[in-house]
């Protein structure tokens, strides 16, 4: 263990984002900040434009601190103008994935009770077909280009929009208003993360100022050695109205002087590619299906890698198989974190190996406190699984205007239940089994999918796979698994069975083996097991 990364942080160095922003603002001017295909924006640039959008949105759109802020963009300059803006006038961002279908847009910005959405153009159709059924009265239309290149091509806002006006035209016109400073602490929102609604509708987890400053502090803290200030370059491929890329990448960068490479579109993979090939990056985040993609791409393996210093991996489980092939390109293994986003999101982190793997995903970050419990509540011993169950000061003040689902996911002592189920080695690592709800029964064993989605990524001819339980007459649940072939791969259901049987227990191996173009994943490259279901 590295002895050098404290055991408890000052949860309180700053009273809010806004100001550790401000000071990275003032300190590196001249730096670029952002970078989006080809265009680049200093720190001195998004300071003055967020001036002013924050002045048109105080004094022409009338919004007060405290007002929810709708952002569904994505990762294009625009995003982290906005955010500023929001910052420095005290509003509370409410983060909109930007493919979001119409009913989860509807439901989003009712519960969020907003009256105002930064829309990329490209998904205004979306906006439209729901505007009469929510309360959103103010309208600013997003260019792929605004705030960089904007002669850069982008999609017509839909005709159906009504009243809007553009995010260039909205700056342009707060150079002519005064903006009014805003005092803000701690306890004020920042943040509504919605989540959780893979199942049914989903919940906005409030996340205040105190708690992105405590997991900004907590991130530098473990990454000191890593994190340089004005040396860093991190590759943003992640979007950002995912807390994840938002904290690590985003915000954790900007304030250490760092430069993002923000990639709109990492499906792309040969223009993703493109994209590095034009940087000596330092940084790159990533889930275990982007990292995998890169690896298949043609190129990848002849980027330069010489300032490489970390891969950092979260939202899934990192197989061993890809970071051995990630280590053979790259030079470095995958580091893998865990968080979610009612923690801010991170809760623990691996240090950072070059040489070796872990399967873990590392120790608490520091002022955190991990419980790992049974159903009964009481806490499980090393080595056995339970319920990963946190407390600190990244844990969200709880779900908005949601007392019901906060006090169900929140323990007698305080404790917040994140429905993950972990072991703690004896080393002192904690190590994700899986979520409790893809838990496979068979015949009263438990089965795991991401065990046997790890073991399947060593096969020469797989691509990828997920893995889900199915009905069964002999053993309640039977495992089944999809697999996506490699190219030019003819493996067969016989092959891939017969593997799985030189690994885990026999109850494990899967009895159905279906083959599948893709696998489907979310925005943000989980794999979406219920799909399959």
């Amino acid at each position: 263990m590295n002895t050098a990364i404290p055991q408890e942080i000052d949860a309180e160095s700053h009273p809010s984002v806004w100001l550790m922003v401000e000071e990275a603002m003032n300190k590196f001017g001249d730096k670029i900040a952002f970078s989006n295909f080809g265009a680049t924006i200093k720190y001195t640039e998004i300071n003055e434009l967020s001036t002013h959008l924050a002045a048109y949105l105080q004094q022409d759109l009338g919004l007060k601190k405290g007002d929810r802020i709708a952002i569904m963009c994505p990762n294009i300059l625009a995003f982290p103008v906005t955010l500023m803006a929001n910052l420095r006038a005290g509003l509370v961002q409410v983060n909109v994935n930007p493919q979001y279908t119409e009913r989860e847009l509807e439901h989003q910005l009712n519960d969020a009770d907003t009256e105002t959405i930064v829309i990329f153009s490209g998904s205004t159709p979306t906006l439209s077909a729901i505007l009469a059924k929510t309360k959103i009265k103010n309208i600013i239309v997003v260019n792929v280009g605004d705030c960089g290149d904007e002669s850069a091509p982008s999609p017509e806002a839909d005709s159906g929009l009504g009243t809007h006006i553009r995010l260039t035209e909205a700056i342009s016109k707060g150079r002519e208003l005064q903006y009014e400073h805003v005092e803000i602490c701690k306890d004020d929102l920042l943040f509504l993360q919605y989540t959780g609604g893979t199942t049914g509708l989903s919940k906005g987890a409030a996340l205040s100022h105190g708690n992105l400053v405590a997991n900004l502090n907590q991130f530098s803290a473990v990454m000191e050695s890593q994190l340089k200030e004005g040396e860093e370059t991190v590759v943003t491929a992640l979007p950002l109205y995912h807390i994840f890329a938002l904290m690590v990448n985003c915000l954790s960068y900007f304030i250490k002087g760092g430069t993002n490479v923000l990639i709109t579109n990492p499906g792309d993979m040969p223009g993703f590619v493109a994209e590095l090939s034009r940087w000596q990056f330092t940084a790159i985040t990533g889930v275990n299906t982007l990292f995998n993609g890169l690896l298949h791409t043609p190129g990848f393996n002849d980027l330069d890698f010489s300032k490489l210093k970390i891969a950092a991996g979260g939202g899934t489980a990192i197989q061993e198989a890809i970071s051995k092939k990630w280590r053979d390109a790259t030079g470095l293994h995958i580091t893998e974190g865990y968080g979610l986003s009612e923690t801010s999101p991170i809760v623990t982190f691996n240090e950072v190996d070059p040489e070796n793997f872990s399967s873990t995903i590392g120790r608490a970050m520091p002022s955190t406190f991990i419980s790992l419990r049974a159903e009964d509540g009481t806490e499980v011993a090393v080595n056995e699984p339970g319920e990963l169950c946190v407390k600190g000061p990244q844990v969200m003040q709880g779900y908005w205007r949601n007392e019901a689902e906060t006090k169900n996911v929140t323990t007698e002592d305080g404790y917040f239940k994140t429905g993950d189920v972990a072991i703690l080695t004896e080393d002192g690592l904690f190590k994700i089994v899986d979520r409790m709800k893809d838990m496979i029964i068979v015949s009263g064993f438990n089965v795991y999918p991401n065990e046997i989605e790890a073991v399947i990524a060593n096969m020469e001819g797989v691509l990828e796979s997920a893995c889900i339980g199915v009905p069964s007459e002999k053993t309640d649940e039977a495992v089944k698994l999809f697999v996506v072939k490699s190219k030019g791969s003819d493996i067969t259901e016989d092959q891939v069975i017969a593997f799985c049987r030189e690994h885990p227990a026999r109850y494990k191996v899967p009895k159905q083996v279906e083959f599948i173009d893709t696998v489907p994943k979310s925005a943000v490259g989980k794999i979406l097991r219920r799909e399959l279901r």
